[in-house]
């Protein structure tokens, strides 16, 4: 369900909370299009950082593993990443409807290492949101259909007072590449 209790704003304003706690940079710095690597200077010890902040924050689960990972799994070895660390053909076309409305820097052969300088802050925004719509219609604990949210980030429900459970990354990213798998026909 489409949610429009927590906003694309707010989530963008804790993701750069969050990135100006574990990084102790200056907020001013952090705009829609930066890059989390190439601007911003984030490193892999800092995303998992920056999600468990996002996962006090919001009370969800962002995905452990990347997308290309849930390829090679689900589709095998050599579907998403080369003998040599390289992204087939296959997988730029998967996260060019995933990810990229403008897949310019985007190509196959390219360093598998070079995806992470691609995620903005607009796409990891995007993610959350993501997560964020899969709220239930109806509490799975009381059945009623009244979320609320007293501090704009956390959803609960109004009737028993439990926090909101939404479909967690990994799980949310699995039944997307089954259902472009369905519709694309890309594997």
């Amino acid at each position: 369900m489409k949610q429009d209790i927590v906003t694309e704003q707010r989530v963008f304003d804790e993701l750069k909370k969050a990135i100006v706690q574990t990084l102790g940079i200056d907020e001013q710095l952090i705009k829609p299009e930066s890059s989390l690597v190439k601007d911003l200077g984030v490193e892999s010890l800092d995303f998992l950082d920056i999600n468990y902040r996002l996962e006090q924050t919001f009370r969800l689960k962002m995905a452990r593993h990347f997308i290309l990972e849930h390829i090679e799994e689900m589709f095998g070895e050599g579907s998403a990443i080369d003998e040599d660390a390289q992204l087939t053909e296959k997988a730029i076309e998967v996260l060019k409807v995933r990810y990229w409305s403008n897949p310019g820097d985007l190509k196959p052969g390219m360093d598998m290492d070079e995806l992470p300088t691609l995620i903005t802050m607009d796409s990891m925004v995007k993610g959350v949101m993501e997560i964020l719509n899969t709220l239930p219609e109806k509490c799975p604990h009381c059945g009623q259909s009244s979320w609320t949210s007293d501090d704009g980030a956390r959803i609960r429900c109004d009737a028993c007072n439990k926090d909101a459970t939404f479909t967690n990354g990994d799980d949310l990213i699995t039944e997307w590449l089954k259902k472009i798998q369905e519709e694309k026909h890309i594997f």
